[in-house]
C-alpha cells in the first residue's frame, strides 16, 4: 500500500506541500470557471436536502437525461468507484458550508465545468465548437485533507476513525486517472442548463457507488489494521486550575485529556481516591467528550487538600495537580485550619504556604547504601523519612531519580510510600538500571534528597566464555519500513574480543524473534530494513565472540513502522465535540507526471558493513504516492548498477549493504510511480566503505584518590580527537592477582567515578577505556596502585555544649567529641564565644589559640553577669572541622549552690548484648564538700522523662560502672549525678543513645600462659583502619607505669605482657582500639585469677597419657602426646627407675610441632615386666606420665605381640585372607570362593572333591587372588579340599558341605511370604538416568511386580525398563524429564501376599540433583576424528558436575592414563584436555571419557583413526620390499 509523499520524513517539506493542497482546488475553479459553487449552510444535511430539492423541480428531465448521461459515461465507472470524483465535489461543498445561505436557496444558472486535462495533453480547439461532439478529460487525483473534527465516546470508533483516514488518505493516493466523455458547452443558455443538469445527475449516482466503495475499503482496511502505531500515552490538553474559595461555596476542577485509547481518570485527594459513593452529594465526577471534572459541593475547611488528576492508559500515567484552600469571613481563624497542612494556604493569615513551618525538617533514617546487584535479580531500595513538624493533612511529594532524570513507575520500576517509608522496587534488574539513584522528599518549595548507587552486574552466561548482553537497545529515525537500531557495548567480553552484533526484532503482540543481520556487525548502530508499514515492532541485541552468543538485551521501546508525520497526526487526534464539518480540500489534476529527480541526497552514515543514503522527495511529482530506486557505481566510472532491483523503496532513507570495504562508490537515486521512472538525482561525492567514526583513543592520566575504606575515586582526561562518546568503561584490579573486574557496566559519562565494593587493605590498579558506536578504545594505562583506605577529612562539629563550672569572671565548658573524626584522631580544640545583649548576639572572639586536647575548658576574663554563647571546633591532620552550632545563652555568675555540679564527658564502651561499661569524669565544681559518690540513671531511649531510674541504691566512689541486665536490641540513654553532704547534684547530660547488641566479629580479651610461664592479655581487631591504635587501662585509667607491664601491638594484635604478676596487678584491664566503632573489651584480674595463672606454668598440659599398642610385626609402641611444645622441649625415658636410652630395643622420637613422645621395642620378652615413665621438660614447665605392665596385663600383652610377629611371618608367604566358604548364585548353583594373598605367577591350585582331584576347565587367574569353583550340583557329606603350592609350601583348607544340601531345599520350598521382605525403594543415579529398586530376601520366577506412576500402570519402552538382577527388582529410567517427575509404586503378589511400595520424586532435592549435579559431559568432543600421521591431535571438552566429578579415560575399553606422548589433563573441576604431540597408527582406537560422582556417571566417545598419506605409503612399501 503505497502513501504519497507528504508523509515521509520531512516535516519542512511537507507543511509547504500541504498548505499549498489546500487552497489550489478553489482557486483553479474559481479562475476557469468564473462562476460560483453550490453552497450549502449546515454541512451534509443541507447539502442532502439541496438535492432533494433540485431533484424535485426538474423530475421531468432528471430522470432521461441522467440515465441517459450515466450510460454514455459507464466507461468511467471503475474511477467513479475509487471516489476520485464524488468526494472532490463533496469536500467542495462542504468546505464552502460556512459561508451564510438560505438553506432553501435553490441551485442557479451556473455553469459547472470538469476538471482540465492533464498539463501534458494537447488541446483540441475545434471539438469546443461541437456541442454533441465528445472528447476524453482527466479526473484528477486529490490529496487534500479530509478532516473529521470532534471524537467519539467509545475506543472503538476512535480506532474506526482513525482507520477510515489511513485508508482514505491511501486510497487518494494510489487512485489513476479516468477518462471519461464530456459534452461541449452548448451556446445557448437552455442547451447550458440542461447539459448541467445531465451532469449534476451522472455526478450524483458516482458519488453515492464511490462513498459505498470508500466505505467496504475502510471497514476491509481496518480489519487488517496494527492498531499498536495509533497507541499513545495520555497527556493533558488542559490541567485542573487550583482554587481558593470562601467558605460554604461549590468549586469545579476542570481537565481535558488526549491519548489513544481513550484514558482513564481518576481523582485523589491527598493521594486518596475519592470515593463518591461514600460521600454521596459532596462529590459529583463527570466526564464528557473527555472533558473531566470535579465539583465539591458546600466546602469547609476539611476540604482544603491537594487534588490530584491521574489519566491512566495501556502506553502510561500522568498526574497533574492542584489545591484547594477554604477561607472564612471575617477573618476568623478556626483552630482546625491552622493545623491543616495544606498545600497553599491563604495569605491573610500571616503564615508560610506550608503551614506556620516557616522550613520543614526532613531526616532520613535506615538509608540505602551502594548496592549491588545482578541481571534478572529483584532489588530494593528504601528510606523511612521522618518529617518535621508533623502536619497532618499536608503530606511530601515523594521523587525518584536516576542520574539526574525522574523515574516514572513502568513495569520494570515500582514505587511505594506507606507514609513513613519510600521503597524503589527494580522488579527484573538490568544493566540500563544502573546509576545513582535518588530520593527526593519535597514539602511545598522546599526538599532533601539522599543518593546511592546501583551497581548491576550480568547475569552469568549461558556459554561459557560468551560476552555480556549489550545494553540500552534504542530505535531511532523510524520511518515507513526503516528504522536505525543503537545500542551500548557491553564491559564484559568473556575474556575474548567481541566479533560483532546480531539484531533481533518482534512484531508487537508476536512471540516470533526474527534475526535482522547474518553476519555480526561491530558498529553499534544498524539500519533495519524490511519493515511492514503500520506495524510496531520491538528490538534486541546479542554480542558474540569465539566462544558464542550473548543473553539478549532488553528489549526496546516499541516503535510504528510509519512516515514521521503521519505519527505525529495520529498523535493529534481530535479532542473537542463532533461540529458536524468535514473538510476535504482539491487539487489540480497531475495524473500521469513522470516526478522529478529527488534533491539533497548526501550519505548520513558509511561503516564498513553499510552505507545510509537520505534524500528529500522531488517537487515534480504529482499527487500519488512515489518509491525509489537507488543506484551504485564504483567512484570514477559510470557502470550504474540498481541497488534495490526487485522492490523499491518507499522511504526517503535507504541503507545499502554488500560494499566491498576500501573502495569508492558514488550513489544516486531515481523516482518513480505508475506514469514511469524519472530521471536520476545528483550523484554523491565518492564515498569510501569505511568507518567514518573512529573508534576512540584510550583516555589518559588515570589518577585514584582514596574515598572511603571500600571505595576509591578514579579521575582521567577526555582521549584526544574523541567523537559521539558514549562514556566510560572503569576496571580495577588487585595489585599482582592480574585480574580484572568491571567497576561499572553502564558506561559512564564524565570523567570522575567512584569504584566501590574494594576490599579494605589491598592495594589496587585501574585502567579506563572510552566507548562510541564504533567500538571500545584500548585500555588506558595502568594507574599508580593505591591501597583502599578511608580518605582523612576535617571532623564533624563537637556538640552538646555545657557548662561545668560558673564564677565571676571565668566559665568551665563542656563538650562532646564530634560524631565523625575524619578518618584520624582529634588532635584539639578550640572555643570560641561571644556576649550576646539584649537578645542580639555580638560577634565571636576567640578563647583559645593553642588547640586543647581535653573537652573541658576554662574561659577566663568574662564579664560577671554577661549573657555568652559559645561554639567548638574539633582539629585533626586535614585542618580544623566546622565550628558546632551556637550554644544556648548561658549567665556568667558565681555559683553558691552546696550540692556538686555535673560529671562530665560520659561515655559508654565494651557494649554488649546484656552489659556495658559507663565511664565518665568528676564534676569540675564540687559544691561546698568533697564530692561522696555517683548515682547512675538510665532509661529506655523513647520512654518518657518520668521513666528514669536508678541503676546503683548506694553511691559509687568509682568512675566507672559496668551496667548488666540490658535487654538485647533495646535502646538506651544514661546520665550520671554526683553527690555529697549537701545533697545529690544536677545530672549530667544524657549519653547518645546506644543498642544492647553484641556486633557481628567481636571478640574479648584473652589470657595466655606462655612455655615459659609468661602470663600475657591478648587482643586482636580486625576492623582497624590505618590510624588505628590498641589502648589499654587499668580500672579504666591509662596505664602510666610501665615497670610491671609491657605492651607490644603489631598489625591487628595487640599483647599486654606481665613482668611479674602480683597482687599490684590486680584490677580490670582494658583495651580499646581508636578509630573503630567502638570495638573494645575488657578482662578482670582477682586475687582467685591471679593464683590459676601463675600456677599454670608449673606443668606442661598433656592431650593424652602414656599408652601402649601393638604394631603389625609385634612390635610394642609407647606413646604420649603433649598440647603443645617448644622446640627446646626434651623427654626421658624411665624404666623401674632406672633412665632407658635409644638403642637396638628402644627407638625413641619427640615431635615438637606436634607434641608426640614415643617409644618402640623390638620384642616384647618377660625382662620387660614393670613400670615405664616419660619425663617432659620444656623451659620451666615439667610433667611426666607412667604405665604400669604386670602380671595379666603384661601377659596378655606380651601374647598378644608374640601372636602378631608369628601372623606378620605367616603372611610372608601365601596365606588365606577370606576363608573357603560358599554362596548360592541366581541359578541356584553352588559356588566355592576364597581369597588368597601374598601369590605369585608360579602359584598352582587344585580343587579335590572327597579327596579326588576336580579338573577345571579353565585355569584360574590369580590377579584379584579370588579362588572360585562353580557346583552345578550338591549331594549330602561332601567334603571339598582346595591346596595351593608356592616355593614348594603348601597351603590347605577343607570344607564339608553337610548342611548345604538341606539349606537349598529349605529355600526352594519356603513358604514365607516374599513381598513382605521387599526393602523401602531406594533411588540411584545411573549413567543412563535414574534408577528404583528395592531387594526382596529371595527372588524366584513366580513373584510378579507391577510398576504405576501417578496412580497410572507404567508402560515398558526402551526408556523405561524394569527387571530383576540377583535379590533386586529395578525400575530403569533413561533421560529422565520433568514429566516424570511423580509418586511411583512397587506391587508385588506371590499368589497369595500382595504388598506395595512407594517412592515421590515429585519436588524432592535428590530428584533435582539427579538432573542438575550428576556428572555430565556438556560437549566439545567429536564423534570421529581423522588425523594424518604425525600431526598434533588436541580433543578438549567441558564436564559438569556437583560435587566435582572425576575423570578417567578408556582406549579400547582399558584404562588410559597420561604418559609422554599422550598428555591428559583435568583443569578447574571443569576443562578436560586430551594431546598427542605426534600421532601414530598406535594411536587409532576407540577413547572413552568417563565422568563419575555420586549422582551418576556418564561416558563420552571419540574414535581416533590415524592414516598415512599415499605417497609415504607407497615409500614405505618400497622400503619393505628392497629390504626384502
Amino acid at each position: 500500500m503505497s502513501l504519497p509523499f507528504y508523509q515521509r520524513h520531512h516535516d519542512h517539506y511537507d507543511r509547504a506541500y500541504r498548505h499549498k493542497a489546500l487552497q489550489s482546488t478553489v482557486s483553479q475553479y474559481q479562475k476557469e470557471t468564473k462562476s460560483k459553487s453550490a453552497v450549502y449552510a449546515q454541512g451534509s444535511a443541507a447539502y442532502a436536502r439541496g438535492s432533494a430539492a433540485y431533484r424535485h423541480a426538474s423530475a421531468a428531465d432528471f430522470s432521461l437525461e441522467s440515465s441517459a448521461a450515466y450510460s454514455h459515461g459507464s466507461s468511467s465507472s471503475a474511477a467513479y468507484s475509487h471516489g476520485s470524483e464524488s468526494i472532490n465535489k463533496l469536500a467542495a461543498a462542504y468546505r464552502l458550508g460556512s459561508e451564510t445561505y438560505d438553506s432553501n436557496l435553490m441551485i442557479e444558472d451556473q455553469s459547472y465545468k470538469m476538471s482540465p486535462k492533464a498539463k501534458r495533453a494537447k488541446q483540441n480547439l475545434a471539438s469546443e465548437d461541437k456541442e454533441n461532439e465528445a472528447m476524453d478529460y482527466s479526473v484528477p487525483i486529490f490529496t487534500g485533507r479530509y478532516v473529521i473534527s470532534g471524537i467519539t465516546d467509545t475506543e472503538e470508533e476512535r480506532i474506526k476513525e482513525s482507520a477510515a483516514y489511513v485508508a482514505r488518505r491511501n486510497l487518494f493516493a494510489t487512485g489513476e486517472g479516468v477518462s471519461v466523455s464530456k459534452v461541449a458547452k452548448s451556446v445557448s443558455e437552455e442547451e447550458h442548463h440542461e447539459k448541467k443538469s445531465r451532469k449534476v445527475a451522472v455526478r450524483e449516482s458516482a458519488e453515492r457507488v464511490a462513498l459505498k466503495k470508500t466505505l467496504e475499503d475502510t471497514q476491509a482496511f481496518h480489519k487488517k489494521l496494527n492498531q499498536d502505531k495509533l497507541l499513545h500515552p495520555p497527556e493533558f490538553v488542559i490541567k485542573p486550575r487550583s482554587h481558593t474559595i470562601w467558605e460554604k461555596q461549590n468549586v469545579k476542577f476542570h481537565c481535558t485529556v488526549a491519548g489513544w485509547p481513550a484514558p482513564r481518570v481518576t481523582w485523589y485527594k491527598n493521594n486518596v481516591p475519592i470515593d463518591v459513593q461514600a460521600h454521596p452529594g459532596k462529590y459529583t465526577i463527570e466526564n464528557r467528550y473527555g472533558l473531566h471534572s470535579l465539583e465539591i459541593s458546600t466546602c469547609d475547611f476539611d476540604d482544603i487538600a491537594q487534588y490530584r488528576a491521574s489519566a491512566m492508559n495501556v502506553k502510561g500515567e500522568i498526574s497533574a495537580y492542584a489545591s484547594l484552600v477554604v477561607k472564612r469571613y471575617k477573618g476568623e481563624i478556626d483552630t482546625s485550619y491552622l493545623h491543616a497542612g495544606t498545600f497553599s494556604m491563604p495569605l491573610s493569615l500571616g503564615v508560610t504556604p506550608h503551614g506556620f513551618a516557616s522550613r520543614f525538617e526532613i531526616k532520613f533514617i535506615d538509608k540505602f547504601e551502594v548496592t549491588f546487584g545482578r541481571e534478572g535479580e529483584t532489588m530494593s531500595l528504601g528510606c523511612t523519612v521522618v518529617i518535621s513538624p508533623d502536619i497532618k493533612r499536608f503530606k511530601p511529594v515523594i521523587e525518584w531519580y536516576r542520574n539526574g532524570v525522574l523515574i516514572t513507575p513502568s513495569k520494570w520500576v515500582q514505587m511505594h510510600w506507606t507514609g513513613e517509608r519510600a521503597s524503589l522496587t527494580l522488579t527484573h534488574a538490568n544493566k540500563e538500571d544502573e546509576g545513582l539513584y535518588t530520593l527526593r522528599v519535597v514539602m511545598g518549595e522546599y526538599y532533601e534528597e539522599y543518593s546511592g548507587y546501583v551497581f548491576v552486574r550480568d547475569a552469568d552466561a549461558e556459554i561459557p566464555g560468551a560476552p555480556g548482553a549489550p545494553l540500552d537497545v534504542q530505535c531511532l529515525d523510524a520511518n515507513k519500513d526503516y528504522v536505525i537500531v543503537s545500542w551500548k557495548q557491553p564491559a564484559v567480553d568473556g575474556g575474548n574480543p567481541i566479533l560483532g552484533y546480531f539484531i533481533d526484532r518482534c512484531e508487537v503482540g508476536t512471540t516470533h524473534w526474527t534475526q535482522c543481520n547474518e553476519t555480526p556487525v561491530k558498529f553499534a548502530r544498524f539500519p533495519v530494513t524490511g519493515l511492514i508499514e503500520g506495524r510496531s515492532y520491538i528490538f534486541r541485541v546479542r554480542a558474540v565472540n569465539r566462544a558464542g552468543v550473548s543473553l539478549p538485551s532488553r528489549v526496546s521501546e516499541a516503535v510504528a513502522a510509519l512516515d514521521p508525520a503521519d505519527r505525529a497526526r495520529l498523535r493529534s487526534h481530535p479532542s473537542a465535540p463532533w461540529t458536524g464539518q468535514i473538510i476535504v480540500t482539491e487539487e489540480e489534476p497531475a495524473e500521469g507526471v513522470i516526478p522529478g529527480p529527488p534533491t539533497d541526497l548526501q550519505v548520513i552514515e558509511a561503516t564498513k558493513n553499510y552505507v545510509v543514503l537520505s534524500w528529500k522527495p522531488p517537487g515534480q511529482r504529482g499527487h500519488e504516492g512515489i518509491m525509489y530506486f537507488v543506484e551504485k557505481c564504483i567512484a570514477g566510472t559510470e557502470d550504474w548498477q540498481r541497488v534495490n532491483t526487485e522492490i523499491p523503496v518507499k522511504s526517503p532513507r535507504f541503507a545499502v549493504f554488500d560494499l566491498s570495504e576500501g573502495k569508492s562508490y558514488c550513489f544516486r537515486v531515481r523516482c518513480c510511480n505508475s506514469a514511469g521512472i524519472g530521471e536520476p538525482s545528483e550523484a554523491t561525492e565518492a564515498t569510501v566503505v569505511d568507518d567514518k567514526l573512529d573508534i576512540p583513543k584510550p583516555p589518559g592520566r588515570i589518577m585514584p584518590t582514596r574515598n572511603t575504606d571500600t571505595s576509591v575515586v578514579v579521575t582521567w582526561t577526555e582521549p584526544p580527537d574523541a567523537k559521539e562518546l558514549v562514556g566510560y568503561y572503569i576496571e580495577s584490579s588487585v595489585v599482582g592477582s592480574g585480574h580484572w573486574e568491571p567497576c561499572n557496566n553502564n558506561p559512564v559519562k564524565g570523567t570522575r567515578f567512584i569504584c566501590h565494593g574494594l576490599i579494605n587493605g589491598e592495594k589496587y590498579i585501574f585502567r579506563v577505556r572510552a566507548v562510541n558506536a564504533a567500538g571500545l578504545s584500548e585500555f588506558s594505562q595502568d594507574s599508580e596502585p593505591i591501597e583502599v583506605q578511608a580518605a582523612i577529612a576535617a571532623p564533624s562539629p563537637p556538640y552538646d555544649i555545657t557548662v561545668l563550672e560558673s564564677v565571676r569572671d571565668s566559665m568551665v565548658l563542656g563538650w562532646k567529641q564530634p560524631k565523625a573524626t575524619g578518618g584520624t584522631e582529634i588532635t584539639g580544640y578550640y572555643v570560641n564565644y561571644r556576649e550576646v545583649i539584649g537578645g542580639v548576639p555580638g560577634k565571636w572572639r576567640e578563647a583559645n589559640i593553642k588547640a586543647i586536647s581535653e573537652r573541658a575548658y576554662r574561659i577566663e576574663n568574662l564579664k560577671e553577669n554577661m549573657v555568652y554563647q559559645f561554639q567548638v571546633a574539633a582539629a585533626n591532620l586535614a585542618g580544623v572541622g566546622t565550628p558546632s552550632l551556637p550554644s544556648k545563652p548561658f549567665k556568667c555568675e558565681e555559683w553558691t549552690i552546696a550540692v556538686p555540679g555535673p560529671p562530665h564527658d560520659v561515655t559508654y564502651t565494651e557494649v554488649r548484648k546484656d552489659s556495658l561499661v559507663l565511664l565518665w569524669k568528676e564534676p569540675v565544681y564540687t559544691g561546698r564538700s568533697p564530692i561522696a559518690g555517683y548515682y547512675i540513671d538510665m532509661k529506655e531511649t523513647e520512654a518518657k522523662e518520668e521513666h528514669w531510674r536508678s541503676v546503683n541504691e548506694k553511691p559509687l566512689q568509682k568512675k566507672f560502672l559496668k551496667i548488666a541486665g540490658l535487654t538485647e536490641g533495646v535502646s538506651y540513654v544514661f546520665r550520671v549525678r554526683a553527690t555529697n553532704q549537701a545533697g545529690v547534684g544536677r545530672p549530667s547530660d544524657i549519653t547518645d543513645p546506644v543498642v544492647a547488641e553484641t556486633r557481628p566479629g567481636t571478640k574479648e580479651v584473652v589470657v595466655n600462659v606462655d612455655d615459659d610461664g609468661v602470663i600475657s592479655l591478648n587482643f586482636e581487631c580486625d576492623q582497624m583502619s590505618p590510624n588505628s591504635k590498641f589502648v589499654w587501662s587499668k580500672n579504666y585509667e591509662p596505664i602510666e607505669d610501665d615497670s610491671r607491664l609491657d605492651i607490644d601491638s603489631k598489625g591487628g594484635k595487640s599483647k599486654a605482657v606481665f613482668k611479674n604478676l602480683g597482687e599490684d596487678d590486680l584490677g580490670i584491664y582494658s583495651c580499646v582500639v581508636t578509630d573503630t566503632d567502638g570495638v573494645s573489651s575488657g578482662y578482670t584480674i582477682d586475687e582467685e585469677g591471679r593464683h590459676t595463672l601463675s600456677s599454670k606454668h608449673a606443668s606442661i598440659p598433656l592431650a593424652s597419657e602414656l599408652a601402649v599398642e601393638i604394631l603389625e610385626k609385634g612390635e610394642v609402641r609407647f606413646w604420649l602426646q603433649a598440647e603443645k611444645l617448644s622446640g627446646n622441649a626434651k623427654a626421658n625415658f624411665v624404666f623401674n627407675d632406672k633412665e632407658i636410652f635409644n638403642g637396638e630395643k628402644y627407638k625413641m622420637k619427640v615431635d615438637q610441632r606436634t607434641g608426640l613422645v614415643e617409644m618402640i621395642m623390638d620384642k616384647l620378652e618377660d625382662k620387660d615386666e614393670g613400670t615405664y615413665t616419660f619425663q617432659l621438660q620444656d623451659g620451666k614447665a615439667t610433667n611426666q606420665s607412667s604405665l604400669v605392665l604386670i602380671g595379666d596385663v603384661f601377659k596378655k600383652l606380651r601374647d598378644e605381640a608374640e601372636f602378631q610377629r608369628k601372623e606378620w611371618h605367616r603372611k610372608q608367604g601365601p596365606h588365606f585372607v577370606d576363608q573357603l566358604g560358599w554362596e548360592v548364585t541366581d541359578d541356584c548353583n553352588v559356588m566355592l570362593k576364597c581369597k588368597v594373598a601374598n601369590i605369585k605367577k608360579e602359584t598352582h591350585i587344585v580343587w579335590y572333591k572327597d579327596d579326588r582331584e576336580i579338573m577345571v576347565d579353565e585355569e584360574h587367574d590369580f590377579k584379584d587372588g579370588v579362588c572360585t569353583l562353580l557346583i552345578s550340583e550338591v549331594s549330602d557329606c561332601e567334603r571339598y579340599n582346595l591346596v595351593f603350592q608356592q616355593n614348594n609350601q603348601k597351603r590347605k583348607w577343607v570344607l564339608k558341605m553337610e548342611k548345604l544340601t538341606r539349606r537349598l531345599h529349605c529355600i526352594i520350598s519356603m513358604t514365607l511370604p516374599l513381598p513382605l521382605s521387599a526393602t523401602d525403594l531406594k533411588i540411584q543415579s545411573t549413567a543412563e538416568g535414574i534408577r528404583l529398586y528395592s531387594f526382596v530376601t529371595y527372588y524366584v520366577e513366580d513373584l510378579r511386580v507391577g510398576w504405576v506412576h501417578n496412580d497410572t500402570q507404567i508402560r515398558f519402552t526402551d526408556r523405561v525398563k524394569t527387571g530383576v538382577t540377583g535379590e533386586q527388582i529395578w525400575l530403569q529410567i533413561n533421560e529422565p524429564t520433568p514429566q516424570d517427575k511423580g509418586k511411583y509404586t512397587m506391587e508385588l503378589f506371590d499368589g497369595k501376599t500382595g504388598h506395595k511400595k512407594t517412592v515421590d520424586l515429585s519436588g524432592q532435592v535428590n530428584y533435582a540433583r539427579f538432573f542438575s549435579d550428576r556428572a555430565r559431559v556438556l560437549g566439545g568432543l567429536p564423534d570421529v576424528v581423522t588425523i594424518q600421521e604425525g600431526k598434533a591431535l588436541n580433543l578438549s571438552c567441558t564436564v559438569w558436575g556437583d560435587p566435582t566429578p572425576e575423570v578417567s579415560w578408556l582406549k579400547n575399553e582399558k584404562s588410559f592414563v597420561s604418559d609422554a606422548n599422550c598428555i591428559l589433563k583435568f583443569e578447574a573441576g571443569k576443562n578436560v584436555s586430551f594431546t598427542i604431540s605426534a600421532v601414530s597408527t598406535h594411536d587409532s582406537g576407540k577413547y572413552s571419557l568417563v565422568v563419575k560422582n555420586k549422582y551418576g556417571t556418564e561416558t563420552s566417545d571419540v574414535t581416533v583413526s590415524v592414516f598415512i598419506p599415499e605417497e609415504e605409503q607407497e615409500n614405505n612399501n618400497e622400503n619393505k620390499k628392497t629390504k626384502a
